[in-house]
């Protein structure tokens, strides 16, 4: 059965069948009820396009790669590649996806598979804001790095989360709120280099905070730093800052930190928020389950994907006319507002 049987049975030429199961239909204008019949007609005579030689004739398969460390098995991420199916599928795309487990030998086989499959593009993710070695062989075609920055120089564009707009919202937050004095901000700080390995959200939020604060002239009270951000390492400085005074406002640099904050004030006697403002970071499931619910700076994981398909996309469209594209791209983070956050009276 071909292409051409399939355009004698819906009364459409060739070329409008072609593009109609290409995907196109919407874009170039053509009717509903045209492409109801084609792709009835399709079914109906058992007509399957062959992906490949079409690809190898236009130089376009409509598939993408995407590889990632521990993104498709994580609860928390899994919405980027959500974003990233629903970007593709909008554009008339294909998302084939494959886990390294971070071991670079399988992210190098996987990118040299997504190759020899003739992919449009890659797009290779990380599970958590970070710099990564980029694999051997990504940049030989169209690729995008999400929610990861390359730790050496390299021609491959990222999709990032504007993390130091998050942090000056964060900042922004305890500052409206007419908070002034015993701010503590928990999980890095009170310099750049007092951070968690590796952390790239770490650093820009404390820039943002820093920035807010500044602009405010407000100094922190304390900045301490966690090697991990783990509930315990939150409940744990907490403590420590009771030890020596009661503050005023908690900037946590996740809600995991922040949950540990809230077992260590409560055990404190202290109550969130009439005694002690509360914020975090990430927007993390366990934030709606806290009381009161968390105000927090949200990782906007779906629109990072959503995002990083149309870099992806018009990159491959630019490379055609020899085009650039700009090396990051931020996407914003939104303020979730719980009630955590009290605004002191004048």
């Amino acid at each position: 059965m071909t292409l051409a049987d399939v355009a004698a049975a819906s009364g459409v030429s060739s070329t409008t069948a072609s593009l109609i199961l290409s995907g196109r239909a919407r874009e170039l204008r053509i009717s509903e009820e045209a492409e109801r019949r084609v792709r009835a007609n399709a079914q109906e005579l058992g007509y399957r396009r062959n992906t490949l030689s079409v690809g190898l004739r236009t130089g376009r398969t409509r598939t993408i790669g995407f590889v990632s460390d521990t993104v498709a098995s994580s609860g928390l991420a899994g919405n980027m590649i959500k974003g990233a199916v629903d970007a593709a599928h909008r554009r008339g795309s294909m998302l084939f996806v494959g886990e390294s487990g971070g071991d670079p030998e399988v992210e190098r086989a996987l990118v040299e598979a997504m190759h020899d499959r003739q992919v449009d593009g890659i797009v290779f993710a990380a599970m958590y804001t970070r710099s990564v070695a980029v694999p051997e062989g990504l940049g030989d075609g169209p690729a995008v790095l999400l929610n990861a920055m390359p730790a050496s120089r390299s021609t491959v564009p990222s999709v990032l989360p504007d993390e130091v707009r998050a942090g000056r919202s964060a900042a922004r937050a305890i500052l409206d709120a007419g908070h002034r004095s015993g701010i503590h901000l928990i999980g890095a700080g009170p310099d750049l280099d007092d951070i968690p390995p590796n952390s790239v959200a770490a650093v820009e939020r404390l820039i943002g905070l820093r920035q807010a604060f500044a602009e405010a002239g407000v100094e922190p009270a304390g900045a301490h730093r966690c090697p991990r951000w783990m509930p315990e390492d939150g409940y744990d400085t907490t403590r420590a800052i009771l030890r020596s005074h009661r503050p005023e406002a908690l900037v946590c640099f996740n809600d995991r930190l922040a949950f540990g904050a809230y077992q260590a004030l409560g055990e404190a006697g202290l109550s969130v928020p009439d005694d002690v403002s509360v914020i975090g970071f990430d927007d993390h499931p366990i934030a709606s389950w806290m009381r009161p619910r968390l105000t927090t700076v949200a990782l906007p994981h779906h629109e990072l994907g959503v995002r990083a398909v149309d870099v992806l996309l018009d990159l491959f469209e630019r490379r055609r006319r020899t085009g650039r594209s700009p090396a990051v791209h931020r996407v914003p983070m939104p303020l979730r507002e719980g009630g955590s956050v009290r605004v002191r009276s004048s």
